[in-house]
């Protein structure tokens, strides 16, 4: 899957689009994607790809959406112990650790 998302990722670079790569990089007890996984996202929010399942990308497509507006990566925690991973729905019992930034 991560070819297609890069694929994707690179379509919308070379159409003049700003785009955010999305990367889960630390999980720890129920995770519903492994490390690796990846979420490519365009300026419209339009995105590719998947870093939770569903339960979190609307939060990361925010927080990516803000990285190609001021250029800073991100390291967003999502877990059980985390009020926002409730509101966002990751219930599962686990933590997800996502990197968010932008492709120049």
């Amino acid at each position: 899957m991560s070819d297609d998302v890069l694929a994707q990722a690179t379509i919308w670079k070379n159409a003049g689009k700003r785009v955010a790569l999305a990367t889960v990089v630390t999980t720890w007890g129920s995770s519903p994607r492994p490390v690796g996984s990846q979420l490519a996202i365009d300026e419209s929010g339009a995105f590719v790809g998947s870093v939770s399942g569903g339960c979190i990308e609307g939060a990361v497509v925010q927080e990516a959406i803000e990285a190609m507006k001021d250029g800073k990566p991100r390291l967003l925690d999502f877990g059980v112990t985390n009020e926002q991973a409730w509101e966002v729905g990751l219930a599962c019992g686990g933590k997800v650790q996502v990197f968010v930034e932008r492709l120049e």
